[in-house]
This record gives C-alpha cells, structure tokens and sequence, in this order.
C-alpha cells in the first residue's frame, strides 16, 4: 500500500457539543489549504510547533474564532504537514470549517487514515500503531499502561532482536548454497540450534502471557449466576453502587444478560448479570436461561449465588456441578439474616462467603476474592507483553516454523529446508511489526480505528 499525496481532513475530536472542536489536516496542502480560509497570521512563513490566533473565514463572513496549530514534516506524527484547527465546541461550526476546507482541496479522511500514514511513512511500526488504537480504548490503568508500553516500542524493540539474529544465520545458511559444491558451512549448526531455543523461550514467554494481557486489554468477565431470586440483581447493582438491573420478589425477572463495569485494582471486571437456573415453560425466559449457561462457559470468574431458603442437598449438587466446569467460581451465600444455625455452620464445609446483597455487606471482601481468584493481585505491566490476537496467532506460527529448524537440524537436511523455514519464521515475525504486509491486513486494521485518529 503507497501513501497517499492528497491532503485529508477529518474531525479529531468526539462529535456533538462541547467546549472546543479540533479538526485535523495531513497531507503536503494542509498549511496551504487553511490559509485560503484562515485570517491571522501567513502560515506558511511560520515554524513547527506554533499555535497562530485568527479566524476561519468563507469570503467576508467569520465562522468562527480558532487556534491553529502547526506541525511541518517531518515533525509530526504523520511526519507530512499537520494543521490541528481548535474551535468553539458547535457541530454546526465544526461541520462548516470541514466543508470549506474541503472546498479548497482536502478530502474527508477513512478511520484510521492518519495513523495508517504514521506507519507508511515509517513513524510506527505495526505493532505499534495497533497500540495507538489500544490507548484510545483504555478504560482503566492496567489497560492504559499496557498500550502505552506497546505503542512506545517495547514489543517490536524485543522482535527486532529475535528477527536481526535469524537474519544473520539464515544469510550465512543462504551463501552455503552459492558454494554448495565445495561443501563448505558458514553457519554452525550447534550455535543455530541454540538460537533457536532462545528465541523459542521468548517467543513461548510471549505466547504465555497472553491470556493476562488480554484480560489486561479487554477487562475480566465474570458471570453472576443462580436460580431465581437469590440476589443476583441486587448483586450487581451493590457492585456498581447503582441501580442496574430490575429487582423483584418475582422469579424469572431478569430473562436476558445485564453487562456493566468497575475497576477493582486498576483491573476492569465486565460483571454480567444473568437470568435465572431452573427448568421452565415460558420459551423467552427458558432461552434467557440459555444464554446464562453459554456465558458461564466463556466467564474468567464465575459469582455463583445460593440462598439459605435452598434445600443442603440442592446446594452440594450445584456446588458439584460447578467444580466439573472448571472454571474458577466464587460462591456466595445471599440473604446471611435468613442464616440457620446449621446453615452457619456448614458455610466453611462449603467454602461460600456470607454476604448480604441488600444490605451491601460482604462486598469488600467479594472484590478482595474476585482479584485474587483471576490471579492478578501481583501482575505488572513492566514486561512485555501480548494483548492482540494477531500478534497471538503470528508467533505460534513462528514457533511452529522454528521447532521444524530444529527436527531439521536433527536429522541433517539440506541448508535449503533450513533457510525456507527460517524464511517463514522471519515472515511470521515481521508481520507483527509490519515488515510484511499485505492491503487486506492493513485495511482489516485500519477500519476498526475511529475516523479523525
């Protein structure tokens, strides 16, 4: 894919009303383009980094009072000539200010258009720039750091290393073909093997760590699951301090799944609330009950309820029935102020934490439970780490390329089964960062990027 050399425009800032509107230009006419309707200063006289005061003019009358800011290539994150235009927060403002620079020759940017010519202009590399697109998702600090780790190049600095050593080996494995009949060798066979094991407990590091870092990325799921009216609405509403989801002395009220989200230890929960478990005749509420028993399947964590109105014998079943899932659970104990003696006792036989959903009792001990359940009191976003399902997918490909190097160099084939699999191991390796690329992956990207970014 080649940059374009047109000059786009795109609003830069969410839509709607607001305090001030940035809309953004890149291409070689932006400096050029706003000064047809800028009136203030001679942009194109003035130096990168500069904020000029003037106003966005169509022929005599004023649209609006703006700032505009002024980023000349290379110096921008583009690197070709930004203007960012600040308004006044208006839609209709915002919306004129597009339509007259459009009229002087810019055109409306695709999603991702600007960041996408940050990567074709060498600026960031892929990985880097799918980081870009992490950053504005963020919503809590573990998922903050983790892409600003990954946008300022700690992943593809530690990719770059494996790739630039393969390199070296797979040159010298290439020039003993060109002297292939005097039966010469370059690369020591006993020093590649050994690289590769390196390498393969990198990139095995890096495939383990993706089930945190997605976590990380996309926040934890836990699913709060029951039969009826044992609380689990209440449940939920306690755990966002608000009131969520429906709550009724009738079974069966909730039919359908209920999602939001807080932020335990910088850590984002998806807490999902779910219909009812039980046997049932009414077709909407038996298919809301399905849906509870595919989404306990995909939880991370599963907040299963009981209340102390449920038969002993019903609750070591379900108990039992959770175990064979093998997905960690929480159990709890609902509605404490209806605690029998014996139920009491028999709380620790069972390992269920009493709480009081109504009451808000036992929830602090709940969250405490539930980051430590899904292991994650003690991570840190130092290291690197990997939260893309590409990235996933490409170093397993890698591995796979790279364990056949090693069945081949036990078995002494010929240098060119050596070199074809390194081949594939380095393509593997440099379509996370970029190196490779085809249109469709770069489209596929790039679309999923808010326009303006």
């Amino acid at each position: 894919m080649k940059v374009s050399t047109d000059t786009i425009v795109a609003l830069a800032t969410p839509g709607g009303s607001g305090a001030i509107g940035v809309i953004r230009l890149s291409g070689p006419e932006a400096i050029a383009i706003t000064q047809q309707v800028f009136k203030g200063k001679d942009l194109s006289k003035q130096a990168s980094h500069t904020i000029h005061f003037g106003t966005i003019r169509d022929g005599e009358q004023i649209i609006d009072e703006v700032l505009v800011s002024l980023f000349i290539a290379p110096r921008s994150y583009t690197r070709e000539n930004v203007v960012e235009i600040s308004t006044h927060g208006s839609a209709y403002i915002q919306e004129k200010v597009i339509k007259l620079l459009i009229q002087q020759g810019a055109r409306a940017a695709n999603p991702g258009e600007f960041t996408l010519r940050a990567f074709l202009n060498g600026q960031l590399d892929l990985s880097q720039a799918e980081a870009v697109a992490d950053l504005i998702a963020s919503h809590s600090q573990a998922s903050h750091q983790l892409a600003i780790q990954q946008m300022r190049g700690g992943f593809s600095n530690q990719l770059k290393q494996l790739r630039d050593e393969l390199i070296h080996f797979a040159s010298m494995i290439e020039l003993e073909l060109d002297f292939a009949e005097e039966d010469v060798e370059f690369a020591n066979r006993d020093d590649l093997k050994s690289l590769i094991y390196q390498i393969n407990r990198v990139i095995r590091s890096l495939i383990d760590s993706f089930e945190q870092g997605n976590v990380l990325k996309n926040g934890v799921p836990v699913v709060i699951a029951g039969q009826p009216n044992v609380g689990k609405s209440t449940l939920l509403n306690s755990l966002l301090n608000e009131e969520r989801a429906i709550v009724s002395d009738i079974a069966g009220t909730t039919r359908d799944t209920i999602e939001d989200e807080i932020v335990l230890n910088g850590i984002n929960f998806r807490f999902i609330d779910t219909a009812g478990i039980r046997e049932t005749q009414d077709v909407i509420e038996a298919k809301g009950v399905e849906r509870t028993l595919d989404k306990m399947k995909l939880a991370k964590v599963i907040i299963y309820l009981f209340s102390p109105e449920q038969d002993q014998h019903q609750i070591e079943e379900q108990l039992i029935e959770l175990e064979a899932l093998k997905i960690p659970f929480i159990g709890l104990m609902n509605k404490t102020d209806l605690l029998t003696n014996q139920q009491n006792t028999m709380l620790k036989t069972w390992a269920l934490l009493p709480i009081s959903a109504q009451q808000k009792s036992g929830i602090e001990e709940l969250k405490s439970n539930l980051i430590e359940k899904v292991n994650l009191a003690n991570i840190t976003t130092d290291g690197v780490m990997v939260s893309n399902i590409r990235h996933l997918e490409a170093l397993q490909k890698t591995e796979e390329a790279l364990n056949r190097v090693l069945l081949n160099l036990d078995s002494s084939v010929a240098s060119d089964f050596l070199t074809s699999d390194i081949k594939q191991a380095l393509h593997y390796l440099g379509e996370i960062t970029g190196i490779v690329t085809t249109d469709d992956l770069l489209e596929n990207i790039f679309s999923k990027f808010c326009i303006g970014k």
